[in-house]
């Protein structure tokens, strides 16, 4: 079981063919759901669970983080210098304690609004972070050309 870097879900590409995600509309939500060192999540992922992998207690439990995780706030989208970028606010989960080894970015409106639980990446955070009685920050890169966490040149 591992959490692979940093990996655009093989999934998220075909359906971003096809037209099933939005992320310069209000009407897509992004949610950000994290989890420990057993879950298995990489570019073959392919929805939000709560045990990818078939492991049990893979995402993370704290009082202040909710299963399924919270969330995100789009930047929108823009081209510039032929590369399209889109990206999201900071994320923070207050009050927890917790362990988190990574992240999966999931779509729960795709289709025309319909409910899922579609894969768009996977955050690896090189390693388990902690938070005691404290916040965990979910920090994005800046929203540019070069660090954008999506990016199609």
């Amino acid at each position: 079981m591992a959490i692979t870097t940093n990996a655009i879900c093989n999934s998220f590409k075909k359906e971003l063919l096809q037209g099933s995600h939005d992320f310069d509309a209000s009407t897509d939500t992004y949610k950000l759901a994290m989890y420990t060192s057993s879950a298995t999540l990489g570019k073959s992922t392919t929805n939000y669970s709560t045990n990818p992998g078939g492991g049990s207690n893979t995402e993370v439990t704290s009082s202040g983080y909710t299963a399924g995780g919270s969330a995100l706030v789009n930047q929108g989208v823009k081209v510039s210098s032929s590369i399209a970028i889109t990206d999201f606010a900071d994320l923070s989960f207050t009050g927890v304690t917790l362990t988190a080894r990574g992240a999966l970015i999931y779509n729960t409106t795709t289709n025309g609004g319909s409910n899922t639980t579609d894969a768009v990446c996977v955050l690896d955070f090189g390693g388990d972070k902690t938070a005691t009685a404290g916040t965990f920050t979910i920090q994005f890169p800046a929203f540019t050309t070069s660090a954008a966490i999506l990016r199609l040149a």
